[in-house]
């Protein structure tokens, strides 16, 4: 996952075509990978269903090139960053403890934003 937001960023930011609110999601986004990035290979390789959509995800790349690539990449981001939030929102409805609060309010707050951005990038590249 990482290496996903990594790759994402270093192209929006490699070509400098971004406004600035992408740079305060870079931000975000660079904040929150290297937190995890510790955890990472515990986390995915404890749940099996984890490293099962992350293959998953891989799959639907696989002989993409180009803007096939990116919209595929964009279209799969999307989905990830939705579930994302619907699980930060299921939380909500679980927990009392405020740090779990915070982050799931985080979550939708910083992925909606991002979902929004990728789905205006798809329709102006690609439409």
């Amino acid at each position: 996952m990482t290496l996903i937001i990594g790759l994402l960023v270093g192209y929006v930011l490699g070509n400098n075509n971004y406004p600035y609110q992408m740079q305060e999601m870079h931000d975000e986004m660079m904040d929150n990978s290297h937190a995890l990035e510790e955890h990472d290979e515990e986390i995915i390789s404890s749940d099996g269903a984890m490293q099962h959509a992350m293959e998953e995800m891989m799959l639907d790349f696989r002989g993409k090139t180009g803007e096939e690539y990116e919209k595929a990449f964009l279209k799969g981001m999307i989905v990830h960053h939705i579930g994302a939030i619907e699980m930060a929102e299921q939380l909500l409805e679980e927990t009392d403890r405020p740090e779990l609060v915070k982050m799931a309010n985080d979550i939708i707050t910083v992925q909606n934003k991002e979902v929004d951005i990728m789905k205006a990038w798809l329709d102006q590249w690609y439409n």
